[in-house]
């Protein structure tokens, strides 16, 4: 067994598979660049080997990826090198489209936090298996950002409008919850992972997708969500989150808050205006975007939207998030424009532009890719 140690990334190589785990437990495995571009490596080189037949994913502790490492792009923002910051979003981006266009099964064990980038590195690979350690959020309103790595293709795929629903709220969900709405494939009890690995690792000379399936299937567990879910309110979800607009979402939620007082409205209606406006007037828009999109499009339409944001020429709300929310921890950012009202429509128009002013600045590239299987076809 060889073993990388001392390493944010560690391999360890078995006869046909590839164990890669984020190694960042204090930092809740927050991906730095040095993790995305190793990861980068990995992936396309074991996509070359005819020896490698699976990849298997997971975290080291109680996160399997708590997302972007947000501190050092904000850094990056604060010294005037927002180019910087974007440009480590772009990688990110190439990362999650291979990963989605990936020709070998990616099986990602998620036993614990998910959330942001961290699910952009799991959701678009073959396999996901959650567990009763799960916690899945894309928080990205609260920080002024947007769910971004792919996640206005994957969102808009899920049941309804429960894509709105999550990515507006920033919502947690469990395993029970991914599981039920599709974003994780299979649930496996924490304690049966140990044994899961190591049949899975028995692939030998076999399709190695077929197998795969079957051992995840023999594994697998169908617990139902707990009685207060969101995933039994899709009736409402269907009716508030269709709007067009937020004004229009909330106010559909307070009308039927009216009608039956409800503490889940409630919390919803609350993260929806504690959100900064213009987070959530891009967010609406890309997921509706999203739908009739590819997910290589996707990405490149979410990679001009977070080159705005970076520059912060129409809002400076992700500093101002990342400052109340994670570094001064005061939770009371002061965003701008403050109100949805005075986030025009043609300020919205302006992240879904290019950044033509800027030199140098290009739409994101995405690498060509070959052998793609069925699945990243249909993909695409």
């Amino acid at each position: 067994m060889a073993l990388e140690s001392h390493s944010q990334i560690l391999v360890e190589e078995k006869p046909n598979v590839r164990i890669l785990t984020l190694n960042r437990p204090k930092q809740l495995n927050a991906l730095s660049l040095n993790m995305i571009t190793r990861l980068m490596h990995l992936f396309l080189a074991y996509e070359e080997d005819p020896t490698v037949k699976l990849v298997i994913l997971k975290g080291q502790g109680r996160a399997f990826c708590a997302g972007g490492d947000v501190s050092a792009v904000v850094r990056d923002i604060g010294l005037g090198k927002w180019r910087r910051s974007a440009d480590f979003m772009s990688v990110e981006y190439t990362l999650n489209y291979v990963m989605a266009t990936y020709s070998k099964p990616q099986v990602s064990i998620l036993n614990g936090i998910v959330m942001g980038g961290g699910a952009g590195v799991c959701v678009h690979g073959r396999f996901r298996i959650a567990t009763e350690n799960t916690v899945f959020a894309m928080p990205e309103t609260a920080l002024g950002l947007f769910p971004d790595v792919g996640a206005s293709y994957f969102l808009s795929r899920l049941p309804g409008f429960f894509g709105e629903y999550v990515g507006l709220t920033g919502a947690r969900l469990n395993g029970a919850e991914m599981l039920a709405c599709g974003l994780a494939t299979h649930f496996v009890p924490s304690t049966r992972l140990t044994a899961l690995q190591e049949d899975l690792c028995r692939v030998g000379s076999s399709d190695p997708l077929t197998f795969a399936s079957t051992i995840l299937d023999a594994y697998t567990q169908h617990p139902h969500p707990e009685g207060q879910s969101a995933f039994y309110r899709l009736d409402v979800i269907g009716r508030c989150f269709s709007r067009r607009t937020i004004e229009e979402i909330i106010s559909a939620l307070e009308r039927e808050a009216t009608h039956k007082p409800d503490d889940w409205i409630s919390a919803t209606i609350g993260a929806l205006k504690n959100a900064s406006p213009a987070s959530l007037k891009i967010t609406l828009r890309s997921i509706r975007e999203g739908r009739l999109q590819g997910v290589g499009q996707c990405l490149i339409r979410e990679n001009r939207m977070v080159s705005h944001v970076m520059k912060g020429d129409i809002s400076k709300d992700f500093v101002e998030g990342c400052r109340a929310i994670l570094i001064d921890k005061d939770r009371n950012p002061k965003w701008e424009p403050r109100r949805l009202e005075d986030m025009k429509d043609n300020m919205v128009e302006q992240y879904f532009k290019r950044v033509e002013e800027e030199d140098g600045w290009e739409d994101l590239k995405l690498p060509p890719r070959k052998h793609l299987p069925a699945s990243a076809i249909a993909k695409l």
